[in-house]
């Protein structure tokens, strides 16, 4: 069975009030407007997500809440996870081994650097010095488990971010 993992790294956030804590920053004016479009791009490539899995941070937040909007997947399914807040890459791994075999499509959002560690982990024929703000790099592999997925022969079928160049 053919298997696809989204994986998104949140939008810009804010720094408008510096005695804010990082867990609790929202997204800027741009990062609510990449958020959308974005998600909108994942609908016209063909991408639905099934299972949308984020960060509990709010910048996560609002990033799967705006992408789950524009793919219709109801916000109320979305699984918030706290583990997945600043993890390194093998908890995004990990977050995978639950997910029911009968889901095809995943979407995660979290954090750098552990995000663009873990896509750069995705393929040989993938590298990205840095996942960009509302990035993300889609990957398919065959297998009939979810569990299969550090073992598995995986392809980045897509790599885009906001300010990624788009034909109109």
């Amino acid at each position: 069975m053919k298997r696809t993992l989204i994986i998104v790294r949140h939008a810009k956030s804010s720094w408008a009030n510096p005695l804010q804590s990082d867990f609790d920053r929202p997204l800027n004016e741009r990062g609510a407007k990449d958020a959308p479009a974005m998600g909108a791009r994942l609908v016209k490539a063909g991408l639905i997500p099934e299972l949308i899995i984020s960060s509990t941070a709010k910048r996560t937040r609002e990033t799967a809440s705006y992408i789950a909007q524009q793919s219709g997947y109801d916000v109320a399914l979305v699984q918030w996870e706290d583990k997945l807040y600043h993890c390194i890459p093998s908890v995004i791994e990990e977050t995978l081994y639950v997910v029911k075999n009968s889901i095809k499509t995943v979407l995660i959002v979290a954090h750098n650097p552990g995000i663009t560690e873990f896509v750069n982990q995705l393929s040989p024929h993938f590298f990205t010095n840095n996942m960009p703000t509302c990035g993300i790099v889609a990957a398919t592999f065959e297998s009939d488990r979810w569990e299969d997925f550090p073992v598995s022969k995986r392809k980045v079928i897509i790599f885009d971010y906001p300010k990624n160049e788009h034909d109109s």
